[in-house]
């Protein structure tokens, strides 16, 4: 099994660490029923619906 020569300085854990990030802003898709943009595979937050169904009744 392979093990570490050395000890891994803290500089270069958090280094490596810090590049771990969101790289694109998330994208979205008009909603079929309303018009209204929404996430991709996602529940319509305004009218309810998914796939071409209502999931969630919405007031």
């Amino acid at each position: 099994m392979a093990v570490p020569k050395r000890k891994t300085s803290k500089c270069r854990t958090r280094s490596r660490k810090a590049n771990w990030k969101a790289t694109t802003a998330p994208t979205f898709n008009e909603c079929p029923q309303c018009h209204e943009p929404k996430r991709p595979h996602h529940v319509c937050a305004t009218c309810g619906t998914y796939a071409g169904r209502e999931v969630v009744v919405t007031d």
